[in-house]
C-alpha cells in the first residue's frame, strides 16, 4: 500500500519508499521543447520534487537510478527515453541563502558552488579542460574564489562540463527567489540583485 508524504523533496527517496506519486514526468517533454523554462508556482506546489525528478532523468551521473522511471508516463515515449541520463546536469538550489548581510550571502553561495564542484571531480583529470579553468575550479573547490570568479562560476563550470562531455549542459535552478527575499528584508537588495543577475546572465 502506497503512503502519502508531505515533506519529501528528493525524487529517488520518493520512489524508493513507494510514496504516492502524482506522475509529472511529462514535464520532461516541456523541458526538451525549449531552451529556457521558468516555472513559478505557490509554495508547497512540488517544484523542488519536480526539479529533483528532472535531475535524476537527465543526469549522466545517475544511470544506476534509471529504474526510478519504470512504469511512469515518460517511459511510454521512446523519443523522450533517448534523453535519459545523457547530459551533464548542474542542480543549483539557493534555498540556504538566507544570510543577514551581503558578505555572508556571497560566502554561502561560494559553499554551494563548492558542493557542486565536488560532484564533478573528474573534471580535474580531463585533458580537454584548460589548466587555467582547472585552477579556477580549484579555487572554488577550496573556497578561495574572488567575487569575479564567483559571479562567473556557473558559466565556467557549465563550459568545462561541455568541453569534457561534448554534450549540452542542463542547469536546474531552484529557490532562486530566496536570496532576494532575504536581501530585501535586511537592506542589501540592490547588491544581491546585481550578484544574482551576474551569475545567471553569465550562464
Amino acid at each position: 500500500m502506497k503512503r502519502i508524504t508531505t515533506g519529501t523533496e528528493n525524487f529517488k527517496e520518493f520512489m524508493d519508499k513507494n510514496y504516492y506519486y502524482v506522475d509529472k514526468t511529462m514535464l520532461i517533454d516541456d523541458v526538451l521543447s525549449d531552451k529556457v523554462m521558468l516555472y513559478t508556482r505557490p509554495r508547497r506546489f512540488g517544484k523542488t520534487l519536480n526539479m529533483s525528478m528532472l535531475y535524476y532523468f537527465f543526469s549522466n551521473q545517475e544511470k544506476e537510478n534509471a529504474y526510478l522511471f519504470e512504469g511512469l508516463n515518460v517511459s511510454k515515449h521512446q523519443h523522450l527515453m533517448l534523453h535519459q541520463n545523457q547530459y551533464p546536469v548542474i542542480f543549483l538550489s539557493l534555498k540556504d541563502m538566507k544570510s543577514l548581510n551581503y558578505l555572508e550571502q556571497i560566502q554561502q553561495f561560494a559553499y554551494i558552488m563548492k558542493i557542486i564542484i565536488l560532484q564533478h571531480l573528474n573534471l580535474f583529470d580531463s585533458p580537454l579542460i584548460d589548466e587555467s579553468d582547472k585552477k579556477t575550479l580549484n579555487d572554488l573547490r577550496f573556497l578561495r574564489a574572488d567575487p569575479i570568479q564567483l559571479k562567473n562560476s556557473l558559466s565556467m563550470l557549465s563550459r568545462c562540463l561541455y568541453q569534457h562531455y561534448h554534450q549540452k549542459v542542463i542547469i536546474l535552478i531552484d529557490e532562486y527567489d530566496v536570496p532576494l527575499q532575504s536581501a530585501y528584508q535586511h537592506d542589501y537588495y540592490d547588491e544581491m540583485v546585481d550578484f544574482i543577475r551576474s551569475v545567471f546572465s553569465s550562464a
